[in-house]
């Protein structure tokens, strides 16, 4: 029996929501125990299709029941974990604008709304403050 290669192991394939109100802020969100904000979401099962994954995930961790047909695919972005050191995530990335209130639950401690042309003064995960919001205000800018 041969041993997964250490690249197979060290990949964290998660599903995340850039989630926007209706003033154009993204919602940020900090798990219990760490500095960094990020994108609501989490690991995709082996079973699972990312956007069900991400409404899983949202229901978990925000009380946010939403419709997967609604979510917009951006793509795949892959950046350094942020609260695991040496893995890499990648990450299936869903566009939502929502009009609900979302409560903290499970690990999650806080959560934020940001202008996303900003870092809104907070730590940002590298994959939100790299890849994410600059992809968002790119296409901001597209549509400008």
């Amino acid at each position: 029996m041969s041993m997964p290669s250490p690249e197979a192991t060290s990949i964290i394939r998660i599903a995340a929501a850039l989630l926007l109100n209706r003033d154009g802020q993204t919602l940020l969100v900090r798990k219990r125990g760490t500095t960094a904000f990020m994108q609501p979401g989490g690991k995709i099962e082996a079973h699972e299709l990312p956007v069900h994954a991400l409404a899983r995930e949202l229901e978990e961790e925000l009380g946010l029941v939403i419709d997967p047909a609604r979510a917009t695919f951006l793509g795949q972005f892959s950046a350094p974990a942020a609260n695991e050191p040496g893995f890499v995530v990648e990450a299936e990335i869903f566009q939502l604008t929502i009009a609900s209130d979302v409560t903290p639950a499970a690990e999650i401690e806080e959560v934020r709304w940001i202008d996303p042309a900003t870092d809104g003064d907070v730590v940002l995960a590298p994959l939100t403050r790299d890849l994410i919001l600059p992809f968002y205000r790119a296409s901001l800018t597209a549509l400008a």
